[in-house]
């Protein structure tokens, strides 16, 4: 009898298109350059973060930005406010524009398809890369929330239009419209959830149920980790969130027993396959 674990790796999970652009954006320029400023962690991931530091990436923060004149400087696929923009021309910066396709298109529809008289809502997390720079499209007029219940206490008008941040779940989003319109608001709602994101909600719905153990792997700082972290918990309780393999023990697992690996849009799969082979070295 094989008491081995038998652990497989769900190939749908790993980088959306997003990250992928981004950081081939940075690897190729790093290759050429030695070295090249990023606007904020490249991707939720500390251990990817940690493997491009090492090629020569550089964090900068908002403030650093001020004082950096005549570079090139990344900005990552959550995109950026209006004012990172008036920065760089300001210091003769040239932006390495990653933002992901998805997000920019949001950016375009809260900046150009309603009046300034508009109310603006966006169900977001608050301070996240993302809903910074959505914020930035309404002068940060907009009213950002993570659940209903900050709502309480705002005095909402009777019309408002509600936008997501894009990896956001898309079943709360509708259940959160519902009840805003359940309360007698009139809402111009726009789902603008990623559909990579989204579908992915759906194929690991599917894939949890087939292992006795769930391993999923992913940043602490990830959003969309924390939601998608969540739908496998949701199909198989026996689900454990870990950011690399130091953090798994044998004692977690029984001989013989089916492992599945997934992660987050911004987990790599060279972290994933790194979990696998320790796994299978118990």
């Amino acid at each position: 009898m094989n008491y081995n674990l038998r652990v497989t790796i769900d190939q749908d999970s790993g980088f959306c298109f997003g990250v992928v652009y981004a950081i081939d954006m940075a690897e190729d320029i790093l290759a050429k350059d030695g070295y090249l400023y990023c606007l904020g962690d490249i991707v939720h991931n500390d251990e990817e973060v940690a493997r491009l530091k090492g090629m020569g990436l550089k964090i900068i923060s908002h403030e650093d930005l001020a004082g950096i004149k005549n570079e090139k400087v990344l900005i990552r696929a959550h995109g950026e406010a209006p004012e990172t923009y008036k920065i760089a021309l300001e210091n003769n910066i040239t932006l390495i524009d990653a933002s992901c396709p998805v997000v920019l298109k949001l950016q375009n529809r809260i900046k150009n398809t309603h009046d300034s008289k508009e109310k603006v809502l966006i169900f977001g997390k608050h301070g996240h890369a993302e809903v910074i720079g959505l914020q930035g499209q309404t002068n940060n007029e907009a009213i950002v929330f993570q659940d209903i219940a900050e709502l309480e206490d705002v005095d909402l008008p009777d019309k408002f239009t509600l936008y997501s941040q894009t990896t956001k779940s898309t079943a709360k989003f509708y259940q959160i419209k519902a009840e805003l319109i359940s309360r007698g608001y009139d809402i111009k709602a726009n789902d603008t959830i990623c559909r990579q994101v989204s579908n992915r909600d759906e194929d690991l719905r599917k894939f949890v149920t087939n292992f006795d153990h769930i391993v999923f792997v992913s940043g602490k700082k990830s959003s969309n980790g924390k939601v998608l972290f969540e739908v496998c918990r949701q199909y198989n309780p026996n689900t454990y969130f870990v950011s690399n393999e130091q953090e798994l023990s044998k004692e977690m697992f029984n001989p013989g027993e089916s492992v599945g690996i997934c992660g987050a849009t911004s987990t790599p799969m060279w972290l994933m396959t790194q979990v696998k082979n320790a796994l299978e070295a118990y």
